[in-house]
């Protein structure tokens, strides 16, 4: 048998079809690699919201792990409701830090054992925008400093810094709007005990559409039932 000699058409298929093959081997290999960085790169974020959450509650007892409760919270109520795991991996670091700005409070105010003045309140207050301060010049993928600056707004108007209504507030910070009351109002503080999971869902309910977005309350109490009437830790 006459072995096959190949022609010019032949050999330049084959080449192409090497060149594909080669293409195709470097590509695999710059996806793996780009996936190993992003999963580095993804930790070292983690890792660095971990450090922020950290230097806060050194200075306020009180509040250790508030930020990562909330941030659990919030990631479970971004879930129910649907959202893109994008927004929801975003949202998970702004729960994370969106306290942070209450480092440049005196230990004193964030500990006292008595209700806080008017001055102290309004000083305290000041804690949304100092933490957008701090991290708005940090290139986060997602709107991170617009999350911390406005997690204390209310879809009425009646929050704060800027007194922002309804959907001119940032969807992320909405759902930490929630997640933060909740998260607060049962547990402890140094002026009060926890007023417990009822409260927080009376709270919640009763200005649902008001101060509250309703399709963040509504999916946070489906949360909070489908989890035996307790918070995601």
């Amino acid at each position: 048998m006459q072995d096959h000699v190949l022609d010019g058409d032949e050999l330049t298929l084959l080449a192409s079809l090497a060149s594909d093959l080669a293409y195709g081997i470097i590509a695999m290999r710059s996806q793996e690699e780009r996936d190993q960085y992003l999963a580095r790169f993804g930790k070292a974020m983690r890792d660095s919201a971990l450090a922020l959450a950290g230097v806060l509650e050194i200075r306020d007892p009180y509040t250790a792990g508030h930020q990562r409760r909330v941030a659990a919270i919030a990631v479970a109520i971004a879930r129910h409701m649907g959202l893109d795991e994008r927004l929801i991996e975003g949202l998970y670091f702004g729960g994370m830090i969106h306290d942070i700005g209450k480092v440049g409070i005196p230990a004193e105010i964030l500990c006292k054992p008595s209700r806080l003045t008017d001055t102290e309140m309004k000083l305290v207050r000041e804690h949304a925008k100092v933490g957008f301060d701090i991290v708005q010049h940090v290139e986060f993928p997602w709107p991170v400093a617009q999350m911390v600056l406005q997690h204390h707004e209310r879809m009425d108007g009646s929050g704060y810094p800027n007194g922002l209504k309804g959907g001119a507030i940032l969807l992320e910070a909405r759902i930490l709007a929630v997640a933060d009351v909740v998260e607060a109002m049962a547990s402890h503080r140094p002026y009060r005990p926890g007023l417990g999971i009822d409260q927080a869902i009376e709270e919640i309910t009763r200005y649902r559409g008001s101060r509250y977005d309703p399709r963040v309350v509504d999916a946070c109490l489906a949360v909070v039932r489908s989890n035996g009437m307790a918070l995601p830790a």
